[in-house]
């Protein structure tokens, strides 16, 4: 990965670029309103080149009801420009992100993603959706391009952080 590329947390000023990033993957992502953002900034993690946001990528705690320690944390709208695609920004990032979360004591990371072969060079493993009903009650739900989260083709995986 060139020596240029600074992996940091976001800006209110880095909203626009994070937008478009993740507008530019309408297929694989779900997309988010610019308020979202916004108001989830202090989550996002983004891959600059200069002044270019090339790639970004957010958390968000998913609560085990009754065991506040049992939580997970699912990485949400992971984007690399596509410019940037195999060229090591993507894992940098994530890890980094994982970092970031690390203090948190998480039992796990979970990611939905069509891109499981990424992942699994990370360390997540493949787990059935119905491991993770507390995502699929608190997001999948609500996603428009899916009649059924079961049958939803990304893949659901997890990273275990602690036991």
């Amino acid at each position: 990965m060139d020596s240029n590329i600074v992996i940091r947390r976001a800006t209110l000023a880095d909203v626009m670029p994070i937008h478009a990033l993740i507008q530019s993957y309408p297929d694989e992502l779900i997309l988010r309103p610019l308020n979202n953002i916004v108001e989830n900034i202090d989550r996002f993690t983004v891959a600059v080149e200069g002044e270019q946001i090339i790639a970004c990528a957010c958390w968000q705690i998913l609560p085990e009801v009754g065991n506040p320690e049992g939580a997970t944390v699912e990485l949400q709208s992971v984007a690399v420009n596509k410019a940037y695609r195999g060229k090591g920004v993507g894992t940098k990032l994530v890890r980094f992100l994982l970092q970031r979360i690390e203090g948190f004591r998480p039992v796990q990371a979970i990611v939905l993603t069509f891109e499981p072969e990424f992942f699994g060079k990370l360390g997540f493993k493949k787990i059935e959706k119905t491991q993770i009903i507390h995502k699929i009650y608190r997001g999948c739900i609500y996603c428009t391009k899916h009649t059924n989260p079961f049958t939803c083709p990304e893949i659901a995986m997890a990273l275990q952080l602690r036991t």
